[in-house]
């Protein structure tokens, strides 16, 4: 096996496990919390907390915009930020098959510590297993995220009400497009990019301007369609979306019009969903459009009393319709 590849005795806990955590793991996470022993040791908080653990085994692993270590870092983040929590600490868990690419194992941790920066949160530990050829698709990350919730917020999908305003931070449906086409399956050529992002940031611009939000989620398997669902659900309300105002990349549009794809339910990785009452909701969409992330916000409907637990689209010739529930999977494996 090449000197240049992942090898079974990378994971099997000596001489070479060693070195490649010290090449590569510590060179790119190391900071003052980061531990090489069994458990990491953190400075007390002195706020409520935000707990979340999520798994990353997007094939393949590098895509237009990112890769699954970008990826790993954003799908962390954006769940504790979705509760209003700063994220603070990481831990991350690799399982490598053999053979991989010892720079592409780089390039990935290149890419979280580069993500993570961007938000403040440390990576403190972490753990790596090798699997044999065939047994894992090329590379799979566990991250796992506490996060320090902020004074005054306080999300749940159990909040939404009947008068608040739907907002989302951005185009809609750019990840799983993007995922779609790195695979290459269907010939098609377009630029598309990923839309991952970290979005601490933008959840601090929403609090900026009020405390009063009802619910964030991000966007991600099953799209916003998917998510505004399960809101429906979990708060007994209604949704209305106004179909001109969901803003979808051109690029976008014209993959799914070749497709036949609904872009509401294609994934998102750097956008989020918000529910807060409508006499904030333009303030909002302010402060969001002159975010890094954030500049093609819009409000893209209301929360009703009827129609508990569907979401109904409002067309562009004036009609209103019963978006699909979702069923089955258009793209497996966009995270």
């Amino acid at each position: 096996m090449s000197d240049n590849t992942v090898t079974l005795a990378h994971g099997a806990g000596g001489k070479q496990t060693s070195e490649l955590i010290e090449k590569v793991f510590k060179a790119h996470f190391s900071n003052p919390e980061f531990t090489a022993d069994d458990a990491a040791v953190l400075p007390e908080i002195g706020s409520k907390l935000a707990f979340t653990t999520d798994g990353f085994i997007v094939s393949p692993w590098k895509f237009n915009g990112g890769n699954i270590g970008k990826l790993s870092i954003c799908g962390t983040v954006n769940d504790l930020s979705c509760m209003g929590a700063k994220p603070m600490y990481m831990t991350c868990a690799f399982v490598i098959e053999e053979g991989f690419p010892l720079d592409s194992l780089e390039e990935i941790a290149a890419a979280m510590e580069k993500t993570a920066a961007e938000v403040g949160v440390k990576i403190v530990a972490g753990d790596t297993k090798v699997a044999g050829k065939g047994q894992v698709d090329k590379v799979f990350i566990t991250t796992t995220g506490i996060g320090s919730v902020q004074e005054g917020a306080n999300t749940s999908g159990k909040f939404a009400e009947p008068g608040d305003a739907v907002i989302v931070t951005g185009d809609v449906g750019r990840h799983g497009c993007t995922i779609l086409l790195a695979r290459d399956e269907y010939g098609i050529e377009s630029d598309v990019d990923s839309d991952c992002a970290p979005l601490w940031g933008t959840v601090e611009d929403i609090f900026s301007v009020t405390n009063d939000i009802h619910v964030i989620r991000d966007a991600t398997r099953g799209g916003v369609g998917t998510v505004l669902y399960e809101i429906a659900e979990q708060s007994g309300v209604g949704i209305t979306l106004d179909q001109t105002s969901i803003p979808v990349d051109p690029r976008v549009k014209g993959v799914c019009g070749m497709l036949g794809l609904e872009p509401l339910y294609l994934a998102c990785e750097g956008r989020l969903v918000i529910f807060a009452p409508q006499d904030k909701a333009d303030s909002i969409v302010a402060m969001l459009r002159e975010g890094k992330h954030s500049k093609n916000a819009a409000v893209i409907g209301r929360v009703t009393e009827e129609n508990k637990g569907r979401v109904v689209l409002e067309t562009e010739l004036g009609t209103q319709t019963i978006l699909p529930q979702p069923k089955g999977e258009l793209l497996p494996r966009i995270c």
